[in-house]
This record gives structure tokens, sequence and C-alpha cells, in this order.
């Protein structure tokens, strides 16, 4: 069942013409930090930002993905320019992605709010290692190696818009794709096959009173050769410390999320994945971590947390 389940996997990641969705890590807790899907988000708050989240998918499934992601970014002294960098890791059955990326955002000022463009650049680096599998065919040259790798370099773009209480965001983490069916791609003979993702959020800030904050928001995701993907968000702040909320993954999971506001700096998270796909006969659902520390001088004059 171990060897079956790793199997598939690999048609997943290497067939060109099956699903991609899995391809940039799936994150329940993106919109505390606007950063893993929008190159554009950095520097949009006035003080640096770092972010560490832990998730291991779909649990008890054996080869499921298990995800690492640490992250920072802020603002440069006339806060019109905002710096970012981000580091990945991926896992799922034989292949593991590393991503390193920087990102760089350019705020201009509107009569309403500030739109923000960013850039980022940077690689992925893919392993796929055959020693746990059982090959029946030693002549495929595709297991003459232990193991097959592709460095793959990428740029993306973003755009986001944002004021106190309301923001939009439209972006292509990775514009170049290695799959051969998509255009503005580039040739490789590799099992790795990077599809470009399209992606699109929006939320607003409704305030009920000053300790109840509700803030609903919507996540679409959309990969050539795969439905349609939405996330529908409904998250509530309650006397600025606590934000507790729930998700829908349309076809995949409900989430149950939970945040903690230690102090002006410090915050951690947790998120549930109750998974409602076919995979829930197999899975105890998915758990991820979350761990933020904000610093600068600015963070010191805030009288409420950002609301986003």
């Amino acid at each position: 069942m171990k060897l079956i389940r790793i199997g598939i996997l690999i048609l997943v990641l290497a067939s060109p013409a099956t699903l991609r969705a899995q391809q940039i890590p799936v994150l329940s807790q993106y919109m505390f930090n606007g950063l893993v899907i929008n190159p554009a988000y950095a520097g949009s708050k006035d003080f640096m930002s770092s972010t560490l989240m832990v998730r291991k998918q779909w649990s008890g499934f054996e080869g499921a993905p298990s995800t690492q992601n640490a992250s920072i970014h802020g603002p440069l002294r006339r806060k019109r320019v905002g710096l970012g960098l981000m580091i990945s890791n991926d896992k799922i059955g034989i292949t593991s992605q590393t991503d390193v990326y920087a990102s760089y955002a350019y705020h201009l000022p509107t009569s309403y709010g500030k739109l923000s463009l960013g850039l980022q650049g940077g690689i992925s680096y893919y392993k796929s290692s055959f020693s746990g599998l059982n090959v029946h065919d030693n002549d495929d040259p595709v297991y003459a190696a232990n193991s097959l790798t592709n460095l793959q370099p990428n740029f993306g773009f973003g755009a986001y818009y944002y004021q106190e209480r309301f923001y939009a965001g439209l972006s292509i983490p990775q514009l170049i794709s290695y799959d051969s069916i998509q255009a503005l791609n580039v040739y490789t003979d590799g099992i790795h096959h990077q599809a470009r993702h399209y992606y699109f959020n929006t939320g607003v800030i409704l305030e009920a009173s000053r300790d109840f904050i509700f803030r609903p928001s919507v996540l679409v995701k959309y990969v050539m050769n795969a439905p349609v993907q939405f996330d529908i968000n409904m998250n509530f702040l309650l006397s600025n410390i606590f934000w507790v909320g729930a998700s829908y993954r349309s076809g995949d999971a409900i989430v149950g999320i939970f945040e903690y506001q230690i102090n002006r700096k410090l915050r951690i998270g947790y998120s549930y994945d109750y998974t409602i796909s076919e995979l829930k006969n197999h899975s105890s659902g998915s758990h991820e971590i979350m761990i933020g520390y904000d610093f600068g001088y600015d963070i010191i004059k805030m009288k409420t947390p950002r609301y986003f």
C-alpha cells in the first residue's frame, strides 16, 4: 500500500497532464502573512514582520506533504519600497522542493489607500529519491540513478491594493513555466514540471465594536488542467488579542483557525484542516503551526494590531 501511494504521488508530479494543485505548498494561515502568495505584500506594514509556518498535511497518510516556510519583510526608511525574503521546504512522497525567493515592492499612495507592485525572483530545487521504491523495470533509464534533481530559477509578479480596512491582490508567483503545454515555458527533460499558478484574494474589515472585529476574505487559485479552487474565510478578532475563524477550501477541507497575540511583537497560531475529499478515509486531517514576530521602532507606537 505504501508503494502504491508513493507511485501515485510520483505521477502527480511527473505527468504534464495531471493535477498540479499541490505544486505550490498549501498553507491555511496565509491570510496572516500575504507574502506567501504575493510579493507585492512586502513592506505593506510599518515595521519588519517575520513568520514561521510548519504544516503536516493529511496526517496518517504515508507520503503526504509536509511543509516548512520562513519569511521576513518590511519597508525601507521612506516606506515607498518594501523588501522580503522567503525560504520554504515542501516534501511529498519521494520528492522534496526547496524554494528561496527575494521580493521587491514599490508602494504608490492613492487618494484612498496604497497600490503596491511587486516582483520576486529566486530558485526552486527539486530532488526525487528512488531508494525507497521497488523497481520492476530495471532497464528504465529514469531509475538509473538513485535520485533525480532539478534546479529551476524563476520570477513572479504581484499587485496589491490596500486601505486600513480593505485589501485586494492579484499575483503570479512563478511566471516561467517548466511545463511544455503552457506559454512562456522553459523545456526540461527532468521529471519535475513546475506549472504557473494564479492567485486573487480580497478581504474587508467590519467593526461591530471596539472589541469585536470581523474579517471575511476570499482566495481564488487557478492552475491549468485543474479545477479553479477557492477559499472562503471568516475570522473574528476578539479584544485585539484572539483571532478565531474558519475557512472552506473547495473540494478539499474545512479549516479551524486560532491565533493569539501574546504581546505587540509576538503571536502564535494553529489551524486544523478537516478533510472532506475522498482522502478523509485515509487521513485524520492536517495540522499547521505559525509563529510570528514583529519588530522595529514603529511597532511601539501601535495602538491596535494590524488587521492584515
